[in-house]
């Protein structure tokens, strides 16, 4: 589809002529997944995946929808709570995934891969999740998460001094309960007592922060080709993953990167701290 200058016509989609029909921004009582709440993105990757093209603009404004209640991640599922989710989707070669395959490979990282996942895969269990993605376990998907330092002397700004920096990225499991008391000691140590205990207080950085700083949105959190040189913390369970092969966000929310743990240490060079 060719962007111009007026909104394109685009007729309505009868998925299913027997039921009701449901304006994208209308509440459905048949149980269907777009409703009041379904951001524009959900439903115009949904579509994408559906037609293969891409659309432009506020899609809920002129697109029409007929959705069966069983109506999920652009495939039709069985009406089960114990239904699978569909499995991940092709990978196109978008900007992010160009761009971060340049980065891995020119760093001499050869074992690794990107997977696209339907758009409400943060709805899913772990363990559908993992499924999605072929891991070996739910311990085997992990997130990153910027922390800032909310106690940091007054001089201390910036990522420059990565022994005692205003922001660290963690990598820990999704299973695993993140300690940020383990972080705080393990810098206090790190910088040999010089620097009170005090001044060491991790938190979790606003959104708004997290986004200047890494270049990725909420759920696409990397810590690869971040806009700054944020030192990363690594938890060490994830070192301990039999196969050592773990999975973490990809830059974009529906898209994963999965990473062989002996080049994600070589490439990073992250602390190893036992973190959770």
């Amino acid at each position: 589809m060719v962007q111009s200058s007026t909104r394109p016509k685009i007729d309505a989609v009868d998925l299913s002529p027997n039921i009701p029909r449901l304006m994208a921004k209308e509440p459905s009582s048949r149980g269907g997944v777009l409703g009041h709440n379904v951001p524009h993105r959900k439903l115009e990757g949904i579509l994408s995946n559906i037609y293969h093209v891409k659309f432009y603009g506020p899609i809920s404004l002129y697109i029409l929808l007929r959705i069966p209640s069983n109506f999920r991640c652009g495939t039709l599922c069985p009406n089960s709570s114990s239904a699978a989710p569909s499995p991940f989707l092709p990978v196109d070669e978008n900007e992010t995934v160009t761009r971060l395959s340049t980065i891995l490979r020119s760093g001499g990282v050869n074992d690794f891969c990107f997977k696209r996942v339907a758009p409400d895969y943060y709805d899913w269990p772990l363990e559908s999740r993992r499924n999605a993605l072929d891991a070996s376990s739910v311990d085997h998907l992990c997130k990153s998460i910027v922390l800032v330092n909310t106690q940091a002397s007054s001089n201390i700004l910036d990522c420059s001094d990565r022994n005692n920096s205003k922001y660290y990225v963690v990598v820990v499991q999704y299973t695993a309960r993140f300690n940020a008391e383990a972080v705080k000691q393990f810098l206090y140590s790190l910088n040999e007592g010089k620097i009170p205990k005090k001044r060491f207080n991790l938190r979790l950085a606003p959104e708004e922060t997290s986004i200047k700083l890494t270049g990725f949105e909420h759920n696409a959190v990397t810590c690869i080709g971040m806009k700054t040189n944020i030192p990363v913390i690594l938890d060490e369970a994830i070192t301990k993953l039999k196969p050592d092969f773990f999975w973490l966000g990809g830059g974009e929310i529906d898209l994963k990167l999965g990473f062989r743990t002996s080049e994600f240490l070589e490439f990073v060079k992250p602390f190893i701290v036992p973190c959770s």
